[in-house]
Parts: structure tokens; C-alpha cells; sequence
């Protein structure tokens, strides 16, 4: 039985907040990682094993780094006398983190048949129940934090997973489907309109309580000329009207960087579409569909989306006119690319350590997404969340909203 909190003990009221902030982190923390393997129920054993490129990872790997990182950030340095499930598998499901130590290259991760599917799930109930079991000691605020960031961190790799998989699926010869009820294409409801934006200065950046990553903190004023957003974001119709145009042969709409890509890959529509006897198809979750010309177009590159722009004569916006604008919008179906490159807000500073590595690093060469998309799951979308992606990069559920 909790004790009853009460403005006259100060210390009784510290003890039970932090006892309910446990509890809550701990339902997050399970809620989680059931959530992670009820993604990969649809597949089949083969399935967990395949890379067909780099930017993808296999869902047994998946698996694995989401466990690791909170074995490796939490279990072993915080937890006394605990005992390392396998010594090799921080060389094996190691990301990107050099503090850490040695790990596979990124590019062989498809070729790891050992460790077992078996022994992976193994090794997720080994340390989900040791670290249940450490939360009941009502930790710290400082591992509460590193908590709290491995949960985003495992829902992160929740949507990667989908995406991932359904970039394995999607490259399958069988063109095999992998849910009859996951829904990645709702049309949209309001039509297409242009929201003035005056011009002004706007405060941008994380203000809350509310976790965010570290790369959204810096809450600082922008000055934003005066602007144009729409409302929604670009349908296939609009994108198969810009290909039936000629937008891919066109030199004039691309960056030069854009125009190489398009021609050494011999890129002529966005990820899985396939012309069927003159109709235009694609990939989904559910096999393939034909295109619903309504639905927010997805899976284009920035590249793509800036030729596009060109073409409808407007532009991209920035991140900051999306994040001054956000509230009048209506958005989470796709990650929408934004002018803006990836880079830090004023006084940006990384951590020391490991978790230093998470994001400061990667600010070069890619460009913000602002929103979330289909697969982004419940509790991790926020109108201030930054994701960042190079500019050729396509497999996630990526889109475009125009402004001038």
C-alpha cells in the first residue's frame, strides 16, 4: 500500500513521486518492448535474417540492439553483481556507439544466422526481467532518464523495424504481404488550401517537462518572413501527374547532386511503385495494391520532393516555418522533408559518454523531417521531434507538404 502523500511531509511526498514515476516508466518500459515483438509475429523465421541493403537492418538485429543498449547503458553499470547474458553479443548488436567498443560492420549484419531467433528472444526476456526486477528499487532520476531514453530508443527502432521489413518484403520476388490489417494509406480529409503565415518571430524548440531528444533543446526565436504552408501534403495523383510531365527527365528540376542520383540509379517513380499494364501500383503491408491517387504520396527521396516543388513552383518549407505552422496542420501519416539542414540549435551541447553519440554526430549532409508517419508508434510523436535522413534515402514513410 502506497503511503498517502500530504503537503506536510515533504520527504513521504519526494519518496511516492518517485515511487509513481517508477511505476509509470515501468508499465512504458514493458508496454514497449511487448509492442517490438508484436511487430514481428507476421514474419516468418526466414524473414528475420535478411538484408538486401545497407540502410536496412534485419528484424532479428533489431531485436538484439534495442535489448543491448539497455543492458549495456543500464544493467551493467548500474546494477551490482549483474551477469552479462553473452560477452559477444555487445561486438554483435553494437550500433554505431565507438565509446563502447568494437562491433560488426553495419553493412554484415545480414550475415549473422548465429545468433539463433531463438536465442535472441532469449536474451530479450533474460534482460527485460532484470531490468523489471532493478526498477523495483525505485532508481534514480539520472537512471530513470537513461530509462526513459531507452524506451524512445527501442520505439525509434519500432518504426525502422516496419520499415525495414517491409523493405525485405517489398524486395521478395513473391511481393508477399505482411498484414491484412496494418492501414499505411488513409486519404485526406480536408481539401487543399494555402495557410498564410505572417510574418514575425517564433520560438522554437522543446518547452516541457515532456521527454524530447537533445537535438530538440536549444529553445530559441527564429525570424520567418512572410509565408505560404498547405494544409496537406501532396497526393499520388499530384505525384503521377508529375511523372505522366516528364519530372524525371527533366535536368532543369533537380539539384545536380539530384540529377546524378536519378540517372546512375535510373530512378522513375518513388519506392515500390510498379506500372502494371498502364496502371500504377505499389507495394503496401497488404501485398500489392493498385495506387489510391487520393492517399499522400510516400517513400520519395528529398531529392524527389525538391523536383517536385520546382515543378509545382513552390518550395519545400523550412523546418521552422513547419514547427511555427504545425498547429493548423494535419499531420502524422508521413515524415514530411523540410529545406532545412540537420544541424544544432544555439547552445546545443552533446553529453558526455556514450549517449553523446546519439545525435550531435550525425548533424552533416541530411536534412530535417518534421511530423511522424504510420509507423511511428503511440507516445514517441511530438511537433518538435527532428529526424534527419540523407538526401537519397526513401524506405521510410516519407512525404512532401509545399510552401511558397
Amino acid at each position: 500500500m502506497r503511503p498517502k502523500i500530504t503537503a506536510h511531509n515533504p520527504y513521504l511526498y519526494e519518496q511516492t513521486t518517485a515511487m509513481i514515476l517508477t511505476d509509470s516508466l515501468l508499465d512504458f518500459f514493458l508496454e514497449t518492448r511487448e509492442h517490438t515483438e508484436t511487430i514481428c509475429k507476421p514474419l516468418e523465421i526466414e524473414d528475420y535474417v535478411v538484408q538486401p541493403i545497407i540502410d536496412v537492418s534485419p528484424p532479428k538485429w533489431h531485436l538484439g540492439h534495442t535489448t543491448w543498449f539497455f543492458e549495456e547503458f543500464i544493467l551493467k553499470k548500474y546494477t551490482s553483481g549483474y551477469r552479462i547474458f553473452n560477452e559477444d553479443f555487445s561486438f554483435v548488436f553494437n550500433s554505431y556507439y565507438e565509446t563502447v567498443g568494437k562491433r560488426v560492420v553495419r553493412a554484415d549484419r545480414g550475415n549473422m544466422s548465429r545468433p539463433s531467433v531463438q536465442k535472441v528472444y532469449e536474451y530479450r526476456r533474460y534482460v527485460t526481467e532484470a531490468l523489471s526486477a532493478f526498477l523495483e528499487t525505485a532508481p534514480s532520476k539520472e537512471i530513470s532518464d537513461v530509462l526513459e531514453i531507452g524506451i524512445h530508443h527501442e520505439k525509434q527502432h519500432q518504426e525502422l523495424l516496419l520499415t525495414d521489413i517491409k523493405y525485405i518484403l517489398g524486395n521478395n520476388p513473391l511481393l508477399p504481404p505482411y498484414s491484412d490489417t496494418f492501414k499505411e494509406h488513409t486519404p485526406a480529409k480536408d481539401s487543399q488550401q494555402w495557410l498564410r503565415m505572417e510574418e514575425g518571430i517564433y520560438d522554437i524548440g522543446h518547452n516541457s517537462r515532456d521527454f524530447c531528444y537533445d537535438n530538440e533543446l536549444g529553445r530559441h526565436k527564429v525570424y520567418l518572413h512572410p509565408y505560404s504552408i498547405s494544409n496537406t501534403l501532396v497526393t499520388n495523383a499530384e505525384f503521377m501527374a508529375f511523372i505522366a510531365e516528364g519530372g524525371y527527365q527533366r535536368f532543369d528540376l533537380w539539384h545536380a547532386e539530384g540529377w546524378d542520383w536519378v540517372n546512375s540509379e535510373q530512378i522513375s517513380a518513388p519506392l515500390y511503385w510498379h506500372h502494371i499494364d498502364g496502371i500504377w501500383h505499389h507495394y503496401t503491408y497488404r501485398g500489392l495494391q493498385k495506387i489510391n491517387p487520393e492517399t499522400p504520396v510516400t517513400h520519395i527521396s528529398y531529392f524527389e520532393a525538391f523536383a517536385f516543388a520546382q515543378w509545382k513552383g513552390c518550395r519545400l518549407p523550412t523546418e521552422f516555418e513547419w514547427e511555427a505552422a504545425q498547429h493548423l496542420l494535419t499531420w502524422g501519416q508521413r515524415w514530411e522533408w523540410t529545406e532545412s539542414a540537420y544541424l544544432p540549435y544555439p547552445n546545443y551541447k552533446k553529453v558526455d559518454g556514450a549517449l553523446g553519440e546519439y545525435n550531435g554526430k550525425f548533424m552533416v549532409n541530411q536534412k530535417v523531417l518534421r511530423g511522424s508517419s504510420v509507423a511511428t508508434p503511440i507516445k514517441h510523436a511530438r511537433p518538435t521531434y527532428r529526424n534527419f535522413f540523407q538526401t537519397n534515402l526513401r524506405w521510410q514513410f516519407t512525404g512532401l507538404r509545399l510552401a511558397k
